[in-house]
């Protein structure tokens, strides 16, 4: 058997379609949608991150504002920028590009940010919200996930979820939109015993460790016909990889995602919608 693969580039392209027209919807309004990033230092991997997001921005005719910071910058001094985006009503969107420098605080940093700009869905106010099913911005890789699963008509009622992540940025949220389509789900983590007979019960398989010198998944650990979302990406033997290869996870799966290909897109894909959604969101507050 061979499955389907699941082309992160296609289903971007029909978000990214969507949000285009909401675009040119708020403009007739007097809206112009604004995405604030905030950059610090000169991390090769991070500053290629934001161009491909101001990019993507340009294509749907979302505005950009681009903060290039010093390496050296105080947390007074981030936060006061972030501050002053905050009150900025030109500017619906705030991100601050990870990972941070170590004399800045990550939690100190994205909690920050307005719950009403939090376009990454980082912050407690947002997390929470998620939590109890009235989230508006939530964080981005998770929300395309369940966007591939919707675009493909995956029915994840009663479903077995194995999650192999457990990061504020991909399993926890995640966790919590896989609930509310009646999944069970399992979290596994780098402490978790018999990952493998967990993800040969399991339905689908979310991966998302990101270091084949510790893991790598493998046809073995998945049953016929499961579903493989793969997260990951990093760089292996010289290629970019993810935590599977996906030429021989597709013949054992119904459905898979490629690295590169897959999931990566969808995660500015979502971006852009969370930016659109915030600048919707202002309409509501008067601002």
């Amino acid at each position: 058997m061979t499955g389907i693969k699941i082309d992160g580039i296609v289903i971007a392209q029909s978000v990214k379609d969507r949000v285009k027209k909401a675009v040119d919807e708020l403009k007739t309004q007097g809206i112009n949608p604004c995405l604030a990033t905030i950059l610090i230092g000169d991390n090769s991997a991070s500053t290629t991150y934001v161009k491909n997001k101001h990019k993507a921005c340009e294509e749907v005719g979302i505005i950009t504002k681009d903060h290039k910071l010093e390496e050296n910058i105080t947390q007074l001094e981030l936060n006061k920028i972030i501050d002053s985006l905050n009150s900025d009503s030109l500017v619906h969107g705030i991100l601050v590009q990870l990972p941070l420098p170590k004399q800045l605080d990550e939690f100190t940093t994205t909690s920050r940010i307005s719950p009403l700009k939090d376009v990454d869905g980082l912050t407690p106010h947002n997390a929470g919200l998620l939590a109890m099913k009235k989230a508006a911005l939530v964080a981005c890789t998770p929300s395309g996930i369940m966007e591939m699963f919707d675009y493909h008509e995956i029915d994840l009622n009663g479903k077995n979820v194995v999650l192999i992540n457990r990061s504020n940025l991909v399993g926890k949220p995640l966790y919590h939109l896989l609930l509310e389509k009646n999944a069970t789900v399992v979290t596994c983590h780098s402490k978790t015993k018999n990952l493998t007979d967990l993800c040969q019960a399991a339905d689908i398989i979310i991966t998302a460790v990101g270091d084949r010198t510790k893991f790598t998944l493998t046809p073995d650990m998945i049953k016929e016909g499961a579903v493989v979302i793969d997260v990951a990406i990093s760089r292996f033997q010289e290629k970019l990889v993810g935590d599977s290869d996906f030429e021989q996870i597709i013949q054992k799966a119904s459905f898979a995602t490629p690295v590169p290909g897959g999931v990566g897109p969808m995660t500015v894909a979502m971006l852009l919608k969370n930016t659109i959604t915030a600048a919707s969101l202002s309409t509501q507050i008067g601002r």
